[in-house]
């Protein structure tokens, strides 16, 4: 983390200063005193990290990354690398740095991480994965095939409508965003509330470096309102192969809203104006800068209002409409990565196996709603 011209890194850095110390330990003596959850993220970190650092650090890192106030999101928006416990995450940094592997730190709650659990990418990127998945399955996927409806009775999913026609199911699985969902859903009100939920839009500017190692850390925050961003990424660092040789990719991440002057801004704008504020935080980026690539994204990740937390909790035990199931990131409304949805989803497997097997007679059909 980079506060105030300084480098600090996470998580033991930030004890060089008296004042979030103290402020810490205030908050620790107090908190053994006070019962019952935290009422908001921004009461969660004041109990955890005291007045100083909760204002200065965590407080508008997570109002930047959600695009609200912090005492409106519900303290579950707690990211697991902070609530793992210090000690655990110093071990797999170090674990990090002595075998020199990527080790997965932060991005699992599904499964224990260990140093033996460390990220990888394969040859052929993703799209490898997807072929894979289809081999087999020719015959039954369709492309470029939008879900128009998703057509229930009785609380219950009976198919969907594609390209205004309509397909018998005995099942249907969405990636959708909960949002979308709600709208597409026909001929049942349970789903109608998930409307409400929110998504955060994100612009992420890949800046292009000649050189490597050029930030302080793969992962660095800055919490400073003054930079456009909030989140700096040298994926490079840990993951040598996914930029060439001598050099080096920087992903700036910034909180937008859709539509607005960033979300306008063209790309060699946007990535000229990141590259000048980079280099007054970390100045052996100078004269590096050899362009960017941009995206954007209006569903980044979902944001865990207070408002509707309850009905948040009740999607995460149970979809609203039987035989209707939300997996992934999006359409379970959680924050997830790969890696914990490939456990969630296939943790899911029996569950559908058992609807199916219980349901009455039917077509066996099974159709799939994409994001």
């Amino acid at each position: 983390m980079t506060l105030g011209g300084r480098v600090y890194s996470y998580p033991f850095g930030l004890i060089r200063s008296p004042a979030f110390v103290l402020g810490g330990l205030r908050a620790r003596l107090s908190a053994r005193r006070e019962r019952g959850p935290a009422a908001s993220a921004a009461d969660w970190y004041r109990r955890e990290y005291g007045d100083a650092l909760a204002e200065r650090v965590a407080i508008p890192l997570v109002e930047a990354w959600s695009g609200v106030p912090a005492t409106e999101l519900a303290s579950s928006v707690i990211p697991p690398q902070v609530d793992r416990g210090t000690w655990h995450v110093m071990g797999l940094r170090l674990a990090s740095r002595l075998s020199g592997r990527a080790v997965a730190n932060g991005y699992s709650r599904e499964k224990p991480e260990s140093p033996h659990v460390w990220h990888v990418y394969p040859s052929g990127s993703l799209g490898l994965i997807c072929e894979k998945l289809a081999e087999g399955l020719e015959g039954c996927i369709r492309l470029e095939s939008p879900v128009e409806a998703i057509l229930c009775q009785e609380d219950r999913a009976r198919g969907v409508r594609v390209h205004g026609q309509d397909e018998d199911a005995d099942i249907v699985i969405s990636t959708a965003p909960v949002h979308i969902l709600a709208k597409l859903v026909q001929g049942s009100e349970a789903a109608k509330h998930l409307a409400r939920f929110r998504y955060r839009p994100m612009t992420m500017v890949n800046l292009k470096f000649q050189g490597r190692a050029l930030l302080p850390d793969v992962v660095n925050w800055i919490p400073e309102s003054q930079y456009p961003f909030f989140r700096l990424t040298e994926a490079p660092r840990a993951m040598p192969w996914l930029a060439p040789a001598g050099k080096t990719i920087i992903t700036a991440d910034i909180g937008c809203e859709t539509g607005d002057e960033i979300w306008r801004t063209g790309e060699e704008e946007l990535g000229a104006q990141c590259a000048e504020r980079l280099a007054e935080l970390y100045p052996a980026v100078k004269g590096r800068y050899l362009g960017c690539a941009v995206l954007r994204t209006p569903i980044a990740h979902p944001v865990f209002l207070r408002a509707y937390e309850a009905d948040r909790l009740a999607l995460a035990s149970a979809s609203p409409i039987a035989g209707l199931y939300s997996i992934g990131r999006n359409g379970e409304f959680a924050h997830i990565l790969m890696e914990d949805i490939y456990w969630r989803t296939l943790a899911r497997m029996p569950q559908i196996e058992a609807y199916l097997s219980a349901r009455p007679v039917g077509l066996g059909a099974v159709s799939a709603v994409p994001a």
